[in-house]
């Protein structure tokens, strides 16, 4: 496992980790922290962080692609992500050209078969502007279609399988989980503040502003529960239950609460984290986990 956490991040991890503890299951993690999933390894490999080794990044916030240069010598037996798999196919005796090459040598022939600089433009340069012209960018030169207009009526069928449900124009649809009598309440796991899924839930600082796991109640539903800031209550579902603190917010419907993550399952006085009330079902029309789409 290289890159996730699934222990924590995948929903219904109460059966995630029932599977990582399989007495048939030899299971390897390359890792920078002692994890929720690091913790069930059999090997568990020191991976490198940014600053020990090449990469390229491109954001969600921005449209440039920016380096990542190698700034200090990899920390003890750290390696990269590009050296374990090399160093396994060594072993395996697998055979391709990118085994053979570094980390620069890849960065450099993705930007070129990319139509972008070379990484050494791109280390003179700092980034590549990505953005297109202002016209593109607003669709003032029409959208993406063979006639340039907008579509209000999406062809689902060529989106993925599982369509039926999914309005023909854009609307509200009750697509997985919907609120009932034992389970009144949608849950939203919103990102939290300082946590990025569970990138920097190590990270002292970050764990001091978060302070705790808390779930969000709106205070009316606050008040019909007969609970008060600060309270510990059972969060639940057919998948399972997790103990969290109550926090008092006026920000939400009635009928909504929300749960800041990722937190690690320890920390969490069940030691189950908030993905134990998450189901595995695939989001139409494509797959896909529904996180935001559970009743508890």
């Amino acid at each position: 496992v290289q890159n996730t956490n699934p222990a924590v991040v995948a929903p219904e991890s109460a059966k995630v980790r029932e599977g990582l503890l399989r007495e048939d299951l030899f299971f390897c993690v390359h890792e920078q922290f002692m994890t929720d999933t690091a913790v069930y390894a059999d090997i568990l490999l020191p991976a490198t962080t940014f600053l020990e080794h090449n990469d390229v990044y491109q954001a969600g916030g921005h449209q440039h692609i920016t380096l990542g240069p190698k700034l200090i010598e990899p920390v003890g037996q750290s390696r990269s992500n590009h050296e374990v798999i090399c160093g396994l196919a060594e072993r395996l005796g697998a055979t391709h050209r990118g085994f053979a090459m570094t980390e620069w040598e890849i960065i450099d022939e993705t930007l070129k078969k990319s139509g972008w600089d070379s990484a050494n433009e791109l280390r003179n340069n700092r980034w590549i502007d990505c953005q297109p012209s202002f016209e593109d960018a607003h669709f003032l030169n029409g959208f993406a279609f063979p006639d340039g207009k907008f579509k209000f009526a999406p062809n689902w069928a060529a989106q993925g399988p599982n369509h039926s449900n999914l309005p023909t124009l854009p609307d509200h649809a009750e697509l997985i989980e919907a609120a009932d009598d034992t389970h009144p309440f949608r849950l939203v796991t919103a990102p939290s503040h300082n946590y990025l899924n569970t990138s920097f839930t190590e990270t002292a600082t970050s764990i001091e502003k978060e302070s705790r796991p808390t779930v969000k109640l709106c205070s009316a539903d606050a008040a019909r529960l007969h609970v008060k800031e600060g309270d510990r209550v059972r969060v639940g579902n057919r998948r399972g239950e997790i103990i969290i603190h109550v926090e008092i917010a006026g920000s939400q419907q009635s009928g909504v609460v929300v749960i800041e993550s990722i937190w690690p399952n320890r920390a969490f006085e069940n030691g189950l984290g908030v993905n134990t009330l998450i189901g595995a079902d695939a989001a139409p029309p494509n797959g896909g986990g529904g996180f935001h789409d559970a009743a508890v």
